[in-house]
């Protein structure tokens, strides 16, 4: 577009009654973006910003009182009663089970980047480690390990029906 003395003057006129930049594109017969070019090359006053709404401030969020607890959630449940034991049967005391706590095995310093990091075993369990066998160049696994790890993909010309 030739920004002729009359459409600066036109822009401006619009820009100071605060009117949108699409506003004045439409009224003036151009795209938004050249008003905001040629607006911003004849360095007129910055805009507030259409999203950013501080003019109205936010009230301050009200700290909700706490629910009260119904009475049937803070009661203990009820405890469960063992049948009667029979007479004639011997009883033998069993323990509880005590739960399960899997603690992961102390953090093994690694000899390098020279040992087979495949795993072995279940992470968590004692028997867990890894082979650490002589790793093949360039892989980070043994020759025994890379042949499970790495394997060629199949020709897909053999699934053609």
């Amino acid at each position: 577009m030739d920004w002729t003395a009359e459409a600066i003057e036109r822009l401006k006129a619009l820009w100071a009654e605060g009117h949108s930049t699409a506003e004045i594109g439409r009224r003036m017969g151009i795209s938004k973006n050249a008003v905001v070019g040629k607006a911003h090359r004849l360095n007129l006053p910055a805009r507030p910003s259409p999203i950013r709404r501080d003019a109205v401030p936010r009230p301050a969020p009200v700290p909700r009182a706490p629910r009260p607890v119904p009475a049937a959630r803070m009661a203990p449940p009820p405890m469960l009663r063992a049948a009667p034991a029979v007479q004639h049967a011997p009883t033998v005391a069993v323990a509880p089970p005590s739960p399960v706590v899997r603690a992961f095995p102390a953090a093994r310093q690694r000899i390098g980047a020279r040992t087979c990091c495949w795993p072995i075993g279940e992470p968590g369990t004692s028997g867990f480690r890894f082979c650490g066998g002589d790793p093949m160049s360039g892989k980070p696994y043994c020759t025994e390990h890379a042949a499970l790890a790495y394997v060629k993909p199949r020709d897909r010309r053999e699934d053609a029906a």
